[in-house]
């Protein structure tokens, strides 16, 4: 149930979201919940509406860009963005344009290589570039660590904080646990993926695939007479979208 500023309201009161689209989907996945889901504005909800459509986009864009997946000690990023750090992670170059490297990384993504936990990041740095434009993206995150949970901007550090929830959205990170992971193939103990329509996750590596074909992926890197499969786990990470609907307002 969405409530806006105290008033319940309906999917169809919602003017500009258009039948068939991400926006639709969450829309009336949220108006379905038996949550009680409060916004303060319409705008504050479109915003969210927005941005996990933009998510969703970028997922499947960091897909086509022809990134490599590898392990941190083996990452690789385009110098002239970026700097690659002792971790394995790339720190924005001093005199870069935020908005440029990103954005370098889905046009030239044969430079990069990189973990799935690295791939999240970017998707979120990206969907927000969408949004907010490079002017603003450049004033809000003038410097970037690109890693893994431990390097965040505070704006973005949710998405590295997995909750439980009563439902999961387009736009969500989620993590495939693999539990009886082969020690030889650690890179395999786990998978993390943008939800992109609750049926079809994208993972860096591995592609855009449903549950099944990831779960059977990971279950082929186990270790001997492994006993558990691999599994999606029932929690999530997500940006705070409140907080990222001020900073639109601030611009």
């Amino acid at each position: 149930m969405i409530f806006i500023a105290g008033d319940k309201i309906e999917p169809e009161s919602i003017p500009g979201v258009a039948q068939g689209s991400v926006e639709s989907s969450v829309l009336t996945q949220l108006a379905s919940s038996s949550e009680k889901l409060d916004y303060d504005s319409r705008e504050q909800l479109l915003f969210e509406l927005h941005v996990r459509s933009q998510t969703v986009a970028a997922a499947r864009e960091l897909d086509r860009s022809g990134m490599d997946f590898a392990i941190f000690r083996k990452s690789r990023c385009n110098p002239n963005f970026w700097d690659r750090t002792a971790e394995g992670g790339f720190r924005l170059k001093s005199g870069a344009k935020p908005s440029e490297a990103i954005q370098d990384i889905f046009e030239h993504g044969r430079k990069y290589a990189t973990e799935c936990a690295t791939a999240m990041v970017i998707v979120y740095y990206r969907a927000l570039l969408a949004v907010w434009g490079p002017e603003t993206f450049d004033r809000v995150f003038p410097k970037i660590e690109l890693m893994n949970w431990h390097h965040l901007d505070w704006l973005l550090r949710e998405i590295g904080l997995m909750k439980k929830y009563p439902f999961y959205l387009p736009g969500d990170r989620r993590y495939f646990a693999n539990p009886d992971v082969d020690p030889l193939t650690p890179e395999w103990q786990g998978e993390n993926v943008i939800d992109l329509n609750g049926k079809l996750y994208y993972g860096h590596g591995i592609g855009i695939h449903d549950a099944d074909f990831i779960i059977r992926s990971l279950n082929g890197n186990r270790i001997e007479d492994a006993d558990e499969s691999a599994y999606l786990m029932d929690s999530a990470g997500r940006p705070n979208y409140k907080n990222l609907f001020k900073v639109s307002q601030n611009r």
